[in-house]
């Protein structure tokens, strides 16, 4: 997962040595999303996240994300550079959907925290490019992608080599595009996909242009917390494998949707407050973005794993790629709205209020999913 922010963590450099405008650095992080969608939403349509053997499509996957970021280094400019980062959202669909599947395998009892050590990796992975970056500080970009490309590389090999599936395996399915309609009109798992959808307007939003507020908040600062932006985004990103942890232990003691719910409050609060921050003392800063990097993320991996405990067995994949797909479309509308909403008001500073409405909404959609009767199929009838 290293290679998904790669661009981003160096988009200054990038703008420099490219010429590029601000419109089209974004396109090189929403580039990424778009080809998750696509990736996630095909493999969906054709059920190929229940026909191919699990670590044969990720560790082939990984290697072709492995490829197409190292693509950056030719120089190929804007263009060629859009053509490389859609082509690693759509290999990171075939590795991210899959491994949360496989994950499932090995796990009954305790799944919520098995998966939530998984996205706490997904979350480490994601953030490394911005400590690449900050160690690197007066070295080449290029240096940014060598290592993240070096990573996926490794994750590939480790896939093929030590990565299979658990005993409590999923049924296989054959080709039937009429499941991805089946799989839209179960009420329980619609509830649980509009809770992860109120968490994807959030999440992916925060983390691609916190770089960009935290750049911003330190102009005005005497000591910028954790030494500089970059450093403070890595922070402040890989913070949230605290969250993941936490947030799987508390799924599987008090339940899914009780615990989502009350990391998307906690999570809504903090983008609500942090623009008061922007300009105060840095430890308050610090405190209200570390609170937001925790609980951000901290329910992400529980909305997987209720699809798992919820969806016809037989097309868990599917499911789990078609509820991904839908969430990272709706990243792309808040990656590209976030900076235009962002120079609209002024500035960084109050920029986050527009990623509000997402937790929002994703805490009363669980909230629901909580009152029905199926939702005692979760967590061990944990709700």
């Amino acid at each position: 997962m290293t290679t998904w922010f790669s661009a981003t963590a160096i988009v200054p450099e990038l703008v420099l040595a490219w010429s590029l405008s601000p419109a089209q650095a974004a396109w090189l992080t929403n580039a990424v999303q778009i080809g998750f969608v696509i990736g996630a939403v095909g493999s969906s349509l054709i059920n190929l996240p229940d026909i191919v053997r699990m670590h044969v499509l990720m560790a082939v996957a990984a290697l072709v994300a492995a490829l197409a970021n190292g693509w950056l280094l030719t120089g190929p400019g804007f263009a060629g550079a859009l053509a490389a980062r859609l082509v690693t959202g759509m290999a990171l669909a075939a590795v991210y959907p899959p491994a949360l599947k496989l994950m499932a395998t090995w796990f009954v009892a305790g799944r919520g925290l098995a998966l939530g050590f998984l996205i706490g990796a997904l979350t480490l992975g994601s953030s490394v490019p911005h400590l690449f970056r900050a160690l690197t500080a007066g070295v080449a970009w290029e240096a940014v992608v060598i290592a993240s490309s070096g990573a996926a590389l490794l994750g590939a090999g480790l896939i093929a080599l030590t990565v299979r599936e658990g005993p409590h395996a999923f049924g296989r399915a054959t080709f039937d595009p009429r499941q991805s309609l089946a799989v839209l009109r179960n009420r329980p798992v619609a509830l649980a996909n509009l809770g992860y959808f109120g968490h994807m307007w959030e999440l992916y939003a925060m983390w691609a242009w916190f770089l960009a507020f935290a750049t911003a908040a330190s102009e005005g600062l005497a000591r910028v917390p954790f030494g500089s932006a970059s450093m403070m985004t890595f922070v402040v990103v890989a913070g949230g494998v605290v969250g993941c942890i936490a947030g799987g232990v508390l799924s599987d003691r008090f339940g899914r949707c009780r615990t989502t719910a009350g990391m998307m409050i906690c999570s809504g609060l903090a983008a609500l407050c942090i623009g008061f921050a922007f300009d105060g003392p840095p430890w308050v800063l610090a405190l209200v973005a570390l609170v937001w990097g925790i609980t951000v993320i901290g329910d992400s991996a529980q909305f997987s794993a209720a699809v798992t405990e919820l969806a016809d067995p037989r097309f868990v994949g599917t499911a789990l790629a078609l509820q991904l797909g839908i969430g990272f479309a709706l990243t792309v509308v808040a990656i590209w709205a976030l900076p235009l909403f962002a120079a609209w008001i002024g500035g960084w500073q109050w920029a986050f209020l527009m990623l509000v409405p997402g937790p929002v909404v994703g805490a009363a959609a669980m909230l629901t999913l909580r009152a029905r009767p199926e939702a005692a199929r979760m967590a061990g009838g944990r709700r």
